[in-house]
């Protein structure tokens, strides 16, 4: 199991040069793309072959999906008093009810052993039969580099206080000890509608009501985090100002970016690199060093979404995001909420691997240019430097002295020597004439 709070970071690929490092092109790359759910692809409807497809495909994130939570209610068997449900293979025990006075309470603790007179809380999910297989999953994914993470039911009510309210409390209370077993970072949830009320009262309930969660959270020692997905449209809490300002509020709480939701939802705001990086500069504070977020195309209109649609139907690029991440390289995971689920993932990283490799190349032909380029600088000044010294050798040389020959030196000797001045000329003087 991962730390708490922690999560267990493979890199996706490293890139080296002989120059070195790269700055934000190179060096590891701390970022993860996978679906949202079961591959659709995969042959096999269980998360372990979910897993292993999307190992297969070359993606290293799954978000499990919480979609039906089917509630039973029965007294344990003969041999099952003495165990605790993490030793049951039958069923998936999420809590014990027992009698204390006249006091109904509620076990949920996986490590509790079981009495007869006990009433056990199954789960029928869907997603695994027991905790061996969570524990399994957990190992699984491990094994494979697969990011896992988990998807609270998508219709939720934490304002109302209804008892809708306390069965969608229970959802994410199971959702953090699933996700705790197998190992997962975070588990994520929607808050639901505003409700009837204004909107005050609704997120003072909601406020509330996570902090309650996380209170218990807390008390269980459970590892994941709980995020708090942005929403899409204007009558769903999840704003990202209502988010971070719960965020600051509960210990534990971390903001999750639905790009598709916020996009929608701020009127289609989101176009260049920098709108995506002042997204994430808003939330970087409180992720604790991981963005965790969903990517997929959308329709909106009126600040509103209407529908989530493949990457390439929606006016939401990933292009300008891919370009962003290139350029800060930030540690993320990016799920494809997209109807095409791994197609788009596996879109999502060809994108960014496509353009991280320009960039790098870019880097490499410009310190191959820089690098001529001082050559060629330091072979001029080497240049320059060596005619400057063959001038200086000229300027401290002696003047240059004619040889004469040794018949004029030695007719000097003897001018010297007989006291008579040197004629102009060696030439006898011509004869007057009469």
């Amino acid at each position: 199991m991962a730390p708490c709070g922690r999560y267990l970071y493979i890199p996706l690929f490293i890139m080296s040069t002989p120059q070195g490092d790269l700055g934000s092109c190179g060096g590891v790359i701390m970022i993860r793309f996978g679906p949202a759910g079961i591959p659709l692809s995969c042959k096999g409807r269980t998360l372990k072959d979910g897993i292993e497809d999307i190992h297969n495909l070359g993606l290293n994130a799954m978000e499990v999906q919480m979609v039906r939570v089917n509630v039973f209610e029965r007294f344990p068997d003969e041999e099952e008093v003495g165990l605790t449900p993490l030793d049951i293979e039958s069923d998936l025990i999420m809590e014990i009810a027992r009698m204390k006075g006249k006091k109904e309470v509620r076990i949920t603790q996986p490590t509790e052993k079981i009495r007869d007179d006990d009433s056990l809380i199954t789960l029928a999910s869907g997603l695994v039969q027991n905790y061996i297989e969570l524990n399994e999953l957990g190992e699984m994914g491990r094994q494979m580099d697969v990011e896992l993470s988990m998807h609270t039911p998508y219709y939720m009510d934490l304002a109302s206080n209804s008892d809708l309210t306390e069965r969608c409390m229970d959802n994410i209370r199971w959702a953090g000890i699933m996700t705790d077993q197998m190992g997962g970072g975070i588990v994520v949830t929607h808050m639901g509608l505003y409700g009837d009320g204004d909107r005050k009262r609704a997120k003072k309930a909601i406020t509330n009501n996570i902090t309650d969660i996380m209170g218990w959270w807390e008390e269980k020692k459970l590892c994941p985090l709980l995020g708090l997905e942005t929403s899409g449209r204007q009558e769903v809490f999840g704003s990202l100002e209502e988010i971070l300002e719960i965020c600051d509020d509960v210990k534990g709480v971390v903001p999750v970016i639905n790009f598709a939701h916020v996009h929608a939802r701020e009127g289609g705001g989101l176009r260049e690199p920098q709108d995506f990086g002042a997204l994430l500069d808003r939330v970087k504070d409180y992720v604790d060093g991981h963005f965790y977020t969903h990517f997929s195309g959308v329709e909106h209109e009126g600040g509103n979404e209407k529908r989530i649609t493949p990457i390439k139907k929606g006016d939401l690029r990933f292009e300008p995001l891919a370009d962003f991440l290139v350029d800060e390289d930030p540690n993320i995971t990016v799920i494809s909420s997209s109807p095409l689920l791994e197609h788009d993932a596996m879109y999502m990283k060809v994108i960014y691997e496509r353009v991280l490799t320009k960039r790098v190349a870019k880097e490499l032909k410009n310190r191959k240019a820089n690098k001529a380029e001082k050559k060629s600088a330091i072979h001029d000044e080497e240049e320059e430097d060596l005619a400057e010294d063959l001038e200086l050798d000229e300027i401290d040389k002696p003047p240059k002295i004619k040889e004469r020959s040794r018949k004029e030196s030695t007719s000097d000797a003897k001018d010297a020597a007989s006291g008579q001045p040197k004629t102009s000329s060696s030439k006898p003087a011509a004869k007057k004439k009469k």
